[in-house]
């Protein structure tokens, strides 16, 4: 069988500074206007290699992942296939119709409603106008948006945008389906109909490359996995695999005492940063042997370069397959802060039981201002939590089977008319 994909020896530089693929009017203008400016203080150019020397194929209704960090040429991946650019290098061969789900809902114009853009953008997608008409009432409720319809897209939020622009592309019958975070677009409600407007594509066999940086849809959907790192391809197989590699070198893997000082993968403002973190047992000492269900306390040291007020701290816990299991943090736990420096600190996150089944986690550190939306200091997927099986009927469990969760809990039986308890 006749691969659906081939990508051979793809490559991507970029004169950093400079707009090289100008897909309108617009930035073509604003580019020569950039040069002429710089006329008489020539800058020393830098290049950046965004892909080097990618290859690989993808059969017919194979469903295929991309992960990997920010910044690592997933997206850059997917305009190439897309032809939203082109490679500098390399060749891609492509059958059948495609559809492309990067940058959704750029290609509206501002001035027309939401009906005329939804029949505009159809028809570029490939749409005829009478397929169009019998999809619109199915597009605009999956959108969410039928109260605005006939409301100019100016006046349309980001969010609703962008829930358009996939509501449009998503009901098109492609051969070849390339989707780039598109559980970013909208809340919790909207992320479960993405998911199923993709698992329908799954069951119409359709061949599909999926990029996303939420692991367990990537885990869900896809059978097949690729690792992309440094613009090379890092890993190919199976996803669980995949995905059990890349986790393992984002994260550290020492339990303890970790040194937080010097970790470049974090955001943020900086005028508070996380130094440490440590696990310590219920004598205050650090603890290496984590079980479920004991108590345990995460000391979290930081240091302020300058006083600050009005900061709160968290901490979110994910599996291994990058689902969100609890997120802890002093806002919703209703307490405030005291002013945060100048000079090195520790706050203690103290759990009366970690009721996390035996397996692998990794956890997210924030600081953030209250009321401000800005982060002051983030490392996420940084730090690996190892929960071990206790001693007793924890080992009668099989983490995978029981879930994510412990939950303590009392059994009463009452067969004789006296009731009988019994704690777990």
């Amino acid at each position: 069988m006749n691969p659906a994909i081939v990508a051979e020896g793809l490559s991507k530089e970029y004169r950093l500074g400079e707009h090289q693929d100008h897909t309108m009017l617009r930035e073509a203008v604003m580019s020569a206007f950039r040069r002429l400016l710089r006329r008489d203080r020539p800058e020393p150019e830098r290049r950046i290699w965004a892909l080097r020397d990618v290859s690989f194929d993808v059969q017919p209704e194979e469903r295929v992942g991309i992960i990997g960090r920010n910044g690592a040429g997933k997206t850059t991946l997917l305009k190439l296939l897309s032809r939203i650019t082109r490679p500098t290098r390399g060749t891609v061969r492509m059958r059948g119709r495609i559809a492309s789900l990067v940058e959704v809902g750029t290609g509206f114009h501002q001035e027309l409603t939401g009906r005329e853009n939804i029949y505009l953008n159809g028809s570029i997608l490939g749409l005829r106008r009478t397929e169009i008409r019998q999809r619109f009432d199915a597009i605009v409720a999956f959108a969410g948006v039928e109260p605005f319809v006939d409301t100019p897209i100016k006046r349309y939020s980001t969010g609703m945008r962008l829930r358009l622009g996939f509501a449009v592309a998503a009901h098109l019958s492609p051969d070849i389906l390339l989707v780039d975070e598109v559980l970013a677009v909208g809340d919790a409600e909207f992320q479960k109909k993405c998911i199923a407007a993709l698992g329908d594509v799954r069951a119409g066999g359709r061949t599909v490359l999926f990029v996303s940086h939420n692991l367990e849809a990537v885990e869900q959907l896809c059978p097949r996995c690729l690792w992309i790192d440094g613009g090379q391809i890092r890993q190919d197989g199976p996803t669980r695999q995949v995905i059990a590699a890349y986790l393992a070198t984002i994260s550290d893997a020492g339990q303890g005492s970790l040194d937080l000082r010097t970790d470049e993968g974090r955001s943020g403002t900086g005028e508070v940063r996380y130094t440490g973190l440590e696990y310590l047992g219920p004598d205050g000492r650090p603890a290496d042997l984590i079980e479920c269900g004991a108590p345990v306390t995460l000391r979290l040291s930081y240091d302020a370069r300058e006083r600050v007020n009005n900061v709160h701290f968290g901490v979110m816990f994910y599996s291994d397959l990058g689902t969100l299991v609890a997120h802890v943090n002093t806002w919703s736990s209703g307490i405030q802060p005291p002013p945060i420096g100048p000079g090195a600190g520790w706050l203690d996150l103290s759990l009366d039981g970690l009721h996390l089944m035996p397996g692998r986690y990794y956890l997210s550190l924030w600081i953030e201002r209250h009321g401000e939306n800005a982060s002051v200091d983030l490392l996420e997927h940084r730090l690996t939590l190892i929960v071990h099986s206790r001693a007793d009927a924890m080992q009668r469990t099989l983490p995978r089977r029981a879930g994510l969760v412990h939950l303590p809990c009392v059994w009463r039986f009452d067969r004789t008319g006296r009731g009988h308890d019994r704690e777990a």
